[in-house]
């Protein structure tokens, strides 16, 4: 059995979030296994639908530092890693740190960025650090960014480069609420939003903490060769130009052991992967344009793979 302190801070978190972000149980618990499986998550939907607002509840439920960067066509790099600049008093460069130096950052609409500040996020998302005239600057921890954009709109917008996409653990939607629950979003908002009521039940170090916690999750050997199966099924689709990188493996391992710890277990069993299987993968899949055509989406292909991929039985807690 998982330890209770850690299922009792998971659940706090979650239902922390969810008196901001009404009727997404599954997004809201996704969000938060991405935050404790040490990764970085990729919001794409529509506007209005909340996307902002969920990386604001993650944020104030959290006591760590929030920094948000709004993308827009004439950001530098600079405006997000930082800049050198010359101190006349000391005569020597003294480093000014930009925004993505917190510990849960939110970059709005990335996708309205040129490629050239996209590409300022490469290396924080990935080794946790920023190089700025050949000196490196760890970032805090934990770290954890949160992008959204908009997937219809496409005037002023720069689609992001694979290997971006590629460093972001997860890609959720939100979707639409269902009526019931827009109905309760509305009443919640009668005198004031509830973000504004939103209290960290979280430290940084609690958090830390978590994250190292999960990662002592027990996965089986056949459930790491059946990760592999599914990725190795991607690479080989006949509707597939790109399969999912070994990073796709290790993202589906990660988010595997963070949803056993979000489920209350000390092990990882094939729902899990199964249940984490699209949003790990579908972005890091690349269509064959004919598929494209007859409207086949990545979304698609996964959850046909996961399908056809026979998972291992008789798994349970075993021992280390």
């Amino acid at each position: 059995m998982q330890d209770s302190q850690l299922t009792s801070d998971i659940r706090s978190l979650i239902n922390n979030v969810e008196t901001v972000i009404v009727g997404k149980t599954d997004t809201v618990q996704m969000a938060v296994a991405t935050l404790l499986a040490g990764g970085h998550m990729l919001i794409e939907d529509i506007p209005g639908v909340g996307k902002t607002m969920l990386a604001h509840a993650l944020a104030k439920s959290l006591d760590c530092t929030f920094k948000r960067i709004q993308f827009t066509p004439d950001l530098l790099p600079a405006d997000v890693t930082g800049v050198a600049i010359y101190d006349q008093r000391d005569a020597e460069f003294r480093f000014r740190e930009g925004p993505i130096f917190a510990n849960v950052v939110l970059a709005d609409e990335i996708n309205r960025a040129t490629p050239k500040a996209q590409a300022a996020l490469l290396e924080c998302l990935e080794e946790y650090q920023v190089t700025v005239d050949g000196v490196t600057y760890p970032v805090p921890r934990p770290f954890f960014v949160v992008a959204t954009e908009n997937p219809i709109e496409y005037e002023g917008t720069y689609q992001l480069p694979e290997a971006q996409v590629d460093r972001f653990l997860t890609r959720v939607n939100l979707g639409y609420p269902s009526p019931d629950d827009e109905v309760d979003v509305l009443t919640r908002q009668v005198l004031r939003h509830p973000i504004e009521d939103v209290e960290p039940v979280l430290s940084s170090e609690a958090v830390i903490a978590l994250q190292e916690q999960v990662r002592r999750v027990f996965v089986e050997d056949s459930l790491k060769d059946y990760i592999v199966q599914i990725t190795n099924a991607t690479r080989t689709h006949p509707g597939v130009r790109l399969g999912a990188s070994p990073r796709g493996s290790i993202a589906l391992m990660r988010m595997g052991q963070a949803m056993a710890a979000v489920a209350g277990r000390d092990y990882v069993i094939p729902d899990d992967i199964k249940r984490v299987g699209v949003i790990c993968l579908g972005h890091r899949v690349i269509l064959r344009p004919d598929y494209e055509i007859q409207g086949v989406t990545s979304q698609d292909v996964i959850q046909e793979t996961l399908r056809t991929v026979h998972e291992p039985t008789g798994l349970g807690r075993r021992s280390r």
